[in-house]
């Protein structure tokens, strides 16, 4: 086997050896070549080859799949016949690698995350009444969790000394106790600043210090079901009908920083998810949307 071998060639050798050394049916092995051959043929619209395919491409491919209104069974038939051949590759050294490590299967019937279009976002963050020291607190959270992607856990439980504005960046704690460095942006460490000066010391006044950064009236952390209480009305406030949901902002922080390129590992590393699998559900919302911005203004849509 060489790397100058076609891919229908290499197909068929990986097929004979499934074939001769497991003895897999005539009906799962033609499954596999529908599979990969249908992978093949995709990458090939974009000039990549499968021996030199990297993860992103792979999920790239599992995404418009997706996009395609593939059942979750298909897509996860894809998924193993992509491990298979790429396992295959790696043991007789046609690749040095293997790009489907640690990609996973999608949760069989797993919901697409709500989002917002961007304009949708700038009136959400424009709602509060920036006049007092709740709307100064509200549109700092609003403009920290669009910034950064937190999960509402970890915006609420947020303490100052994970702040550092000054280096524009936020240290956050989440799942499995796993630290994180999140960028902050201007804008929102612009809010942060101004809450932190006026905002957070009237709601505090009068009350026991705590290292909460959201704090209520009563000088208290705020709460995930105020926070969404809040979201809801300022939602309602702006005309905003679309389904909402608590981490609404942090799935138009991920879309949103795919639609204007970002690789999809930075995505998963400002998100904090462990296996990037679970980012690329934001591919096909991110594709999705794309499509249809072509279709409604491309003249030829």
């Amino acid at each position: 086997m060489t790397a100058s071998e076609t891919a229908p060639a290499i197909l068929d050798r990986f097929l004979d050896e499934l074939w001769a050394v497991e003895g897999l049916s005539d009906h799962t092995l033609a499954a596999y070549r529908r599979d990969l051959t249908a992978l093949h043929r995709w990458l090939a619209t974009r000039a990549v080859t499968l021996e030199v395919a990297t993860t992103a491409d792979l999920l790239g491919h599992v995404g418009a799949r997706m996009q395609a209104g593939s059942r979750p069974r298909s897509v996860t038939r894809l998924v193993s016949s992509m491990r298979r051949f790429y396992r295959f590759l790696a043991q007789h050294g046609l690749r040095a690698d293997d790009p489907s490590v640690g990609i996973e299967s999608p949760r069989p019937g797993r919901p697409l995350p709500d989002s917002l279009s961007e304009a949708q976002v700038d009136a959400l963050l424009g709602a509060p009444d920036v006049s007092g020291p709740l709307g100064l607190r509200d549109r700092a959270m609003l403009e920290l969790m669009y910034a950064t992607g937190l999960r509402v856990s970890e915006l609420v439980g947020l303490e100052r000394s994970g702040l550092n504005i000054r280096q524009g960046v936020v240290r956050v704690t989440g799942k499995g106790e796993k630290e994180r460095l999140v960028p902050l942006g201007e804008e929102a460490a612009d809010w942060l600043g101004r809450y932190l000066d006026t905002g957070r010391p009237a709601l505090m006044a009068g009350h026991p210090p705590v290292e909460t950064v959201f704090v209520t009236r009563r000088g208290r952390g705020l709460t995930r079901q105020a926070f969404w209480y809040r979201i809801k009305a300022y939602a309602r406030q702006v005309g905003i009908e679309a389904p909402l949901s608590p981490h609404t902002l942090r799935h138009a922080f991920a879309t949103h920083l795919l639609d204007h390129g970002a690789d999809l590992r930075v995505v998963q590393m400002l998100l904090g998810h462990s296996s990037l699998s679970t980012t690329q559900i934001y591919t096909h919302v991110a594709r999705a949307r794309l499509q249809h911005l072509h279709a409604e203004h491309h003249p030829r849509g």
